[in-house]
C-alpha cells in the first residue's frame, strides 16, 4: 500500500513529499524544500517515527525551493539521487538562484542518475513512472503512480493554476502543451499533488482550471 506525506517548507511554501510502501517501508523523498535546521528536523522526525528506509531522493526539477534540502537528505540517508539532466544548469547554480531572492541554501550534491521517461523506480512493489513535462523548466518531470491513480505534478499543474514560465528556461506554450498532451490524457480520477498548494484531480483541472477554459481545450 502506498502512503504520501506532504511537508510544507521554506519561504515559498513548497511541498516536500515523502512517499512510501507501507509493507516494505521503502520510501522516496521528493523535492525537499527544507532550508533551516528546524525544517530538517521535521522531515527527519517523520522518517524516524515511521521507520522509513529512504531509498530515493528525487528532484522533479531544479529550482532552488525544490532542491534546498537535497544536501541534507543525501548526507543523512545516502539514497540514490535523481535529477533531470536538462535542468543541470539550474542544479549547478542553485545557490545563485537563492541569492537572487536573498535566500541562502546548501548547495545540492552531485546527482547519482538522471531521470528520463524510461526511468522506473520501485518502492516495494509500487512502481514510479516519470512523465517529461517541460515548460516550467526544460527538464521538469511529473511522477505517475499508475496503480494508485496518483501523480506528483510538482510546479507543472496546480489546483486552479499552472507553473510560472517567467523564470530561466520557462516557456508558456511548451508548458500548456505538456499539460494537455501528457497530463490531461491521464484518467480523470487521477489525484494530483502539486509543488505548492492543495491537491486536486486531473478531471477537475480539465474542467475548472482557468488556463484551460475554451482557448486551449
Amino acid at each position: 500500500m502506498l502512503d504520501i506525506k506532504k511537508i510544507v517548507s521554506g519561504a515559498f511554501q513548497e511541498n516536500t513529499y515523502i512517499i512510501w510502501d507501507k509493507k516494505s517501508l521503502e520510501s522516496a523523498v521528493i523535492d525537499p524544500g527544507c532550508v533551516s535546521g528546524e525544517e530538517e528536523k521535521i522531515v527527519e522526525k517523520f522518517i524516524h517515527d515511521n521507520k522509513l528506509v529512504v531509498k530515493y531522493l528525487i528532484a522533479t526539477h531544479c529550482h532552488l525551493d525544490h532542491v534546498a534540502g537535497c544536501k541534507f537528505i543525501k548526507e543523512k540517508y545516502n539514497p540514490e539521487y535523481y535529477i533531470p539532466e536538462e535542468d543541470l544548469p539550474l542544479h549547478q547554480n542553485a545557490s545563485q538562484q537563492a541569492a537572487a531572492f536573498r535566500i541562502q541554501i546548501n548547495t545540492p550534491p552531485a546527482s547519482d542518475k538522471y531521470i528520463t521517461e524510461e526511468t522506473t523506480l520501485l518502492l516495494g512493489n509500487i512502481k514510479l513512472e516519470f512523465i517529461h513535462t517541460p515548460g516550467h523548466t526544460p527538464g521538469g518531470y511529473c511522477i505517475y503512480i499508475r496503480e494508485y491513480n496518483k501523480c506528483i505534478t510538482s510546479d507543472v499543474l496546480f489546483y486552479d493554476s499552472i507553473g510560472r514560465t517567467d523564470l530561466w528556461g520557462g516557456d508558456y506554450e511548451t508548458l500548456i502543451k505538456s499539460i494537455t498532451d501528457k497530463l490531461f490524457v491521464l484518467p480523470d480520477n487521477t489525484e494530483i499533488y502539486p509543488g505548492h498548494g492543495e491537491k486536486s484531480t486531473i478531471g477537475r483541472e480539465k474542467k475548472d482550471n482557468p488556463f484551460f477554459r475554451k482557448s486551449h481545450m
